[in-house]
């Protein structure tokens, strides 16, 4: 059987967990929970502390049954050292052409972060797989369609401001994939290690792609 492409696999879950904390001592436990509720598209950040420990420990533990991704990658070094702890992909909250040429050297996607129609377009000609529009809290679902008119053919993710409410107008928008943060890996439940919250909610989540796939939302 074909191993299903990276990017393939990413577009087909449509969801990116960003997993971040003020410690990385539970976030393999909640890449796990992730995957018991139907989410194994994740990203760790780098604003974890031993960010490329965290990535080794939850590529360990598992494999393929996740599509792994470092955040939060502000230069090259940093990639390098991301996708030598096992990222197989990286997100940045910026457009950093450099980095961008890195993850290519590797063979590995890279998502960089855009606001303006100026940088969704350097990002995409630079050759970013996806185009992370952040921070989305701020400018919503209509904002994202209304990039989506001029740039149909870009693979465009919002990252930020996705919560239950938002998903299904993001993705009627056109965002091609959504990046979640805290809304479903929520702090107060990784700092108590409340991995059934999480694994509810990563579950609620995946039925809200599916609604929107079906038509129903």
């Amino acid at each position: 059987m074909a191993t299903e492409a990276p990017l393939d696999r990413l577009l087909n879950r449509c969801i990116v967990a960003v997993i971040r904390a003020d410690n990385g001592d539970k976030l393999a436990d909640v890449a796990e929970a992730l995957v018991a509720g139907g989410v194994e598209v994740m990203e760790v950040t780098f604003t974890v502390p031993k960010a490329h420990q965290v990535l080794e420990k939850v590529a360990t533990r598992l494999g393929n049954k996740i599509l792994l991704g470092a955040g939060t990658v502000l230069d090259t070094e940093t990639a390098r050292a991301a996708i030598l702890s096992g990222a197989e992909f990286i997100v940045s909250p910026a457009v950093n052409t450099q980095v961008i040429e890195m993850c290519k050297r590797y063979s590995k996607m890279i998502l960089p972060g855009a606001l303006t129609p100026t940088e969704v377009l350097t990002a995409w000609q630079a050759g970013a797989d996806v185009v992370k529009i952040f921070p989305s809290e701020i400018t919503g679902p209509k904002y994202l369609k209304a990039l989506h008119g001029p740039f149909p053919h870009i693979r465009l993710m919002p990252t930020g401001g996705v919560n239950l409410q938002t998903a299904g107008e993001f993705l009627k928008a056109g965002a091609c994939a959504l990046g979640i943060g805290g809304s479903m890996v929520d702090p107060k439940a990784v700092a108590a290690g409340d991995y059934k919250q999480i694994e509810s909610l990563a579950r609620q989540y995946v039925e809200e792609v599916a609604k929107f796939r079906s038509g129903k939302v």
